[in-house]
């Protein structure tokens, strides 16, 4: 069991037949009154999120949760194609599962996926990936001084900010909790 009290970003829980995860939360001790946690909670198997309040003696069952690495293959068009890499057999999964990692995987690239009673719920990249910037315009002599950043678009398609000196065709490291450049490579 888990209270309420306990909650942090990624606790996953069981509360009306549901297991849902904690996507953020706030401890509140207003003035008068007593103390309550406000959470914006996601249904780990439907992908709904819901802001709920609860007091922080409330005590939920934990959820157990699998968690098992694989290899991502390829997408078809509708599902996309991951492999255990200790049986070698296939795990389809739809777009819902899997577009939150979808800006930071490629293909054969190993993830984390998440089960909840035998049921893929999450994928999850590794927590820094290198990637090859694609698209990015020219950064200047002398526009370092400040620190500035400009967006850039790689091999995946998705766009992040990187520093006025990265150009097009290097490879970057990034943290995919965060979605930030951390260094060129």
């Amino acid at each position: 069991m888990i209270s309420a009290g306990d909650f942090r970003k990624g606790t996953t829980f069981e509360m009306d037949g549901g297991v849902w995860s904690i996507v953020d939360f706030q401890h509140v001790k207003p003035g008068k009154g007593a103390a309550f946690v406000r959470t914006k909670i996601k249904n780990v198997i439907t992908g709904g999120t819901v802001e709920k309040t609860f007091n922080p003696t409330d005590k939920y069952p934990k959820a157990q949760i699998e968690q098992k690495d694989m290899q991502y293959l390829y997408n078809d068009g509708e599902l996309y194609y991951f492999m255990d890499n200790e049986t070698y057999e296939q795990l389809p999964l739809d777009h819902g599962k899997v577009e939150d990692a979808l800006p930071y995987i490629k293909e054969n690239m190993n993830v984390s996926i998440k089960f909840f009673k035998g049921e893929a719920f999450s994928v999850a990249p590794p927590n820094f990936v290198e990637m090859v910037v694609t698209e990015t315009d020219p950064g200047f002599k002398g526009d370092t001084a400040t620190g500035g950043t400009k967006p850039a678009v790689i091999e995946t398609g998705a766009k992040i900010n990187v520093p006025l000196f990265v150009e097009e065709g290097q490879t970057i490291r990034i943290d995919t909790r965060t979605g930030e450049y951390m260094e060129r490579i």
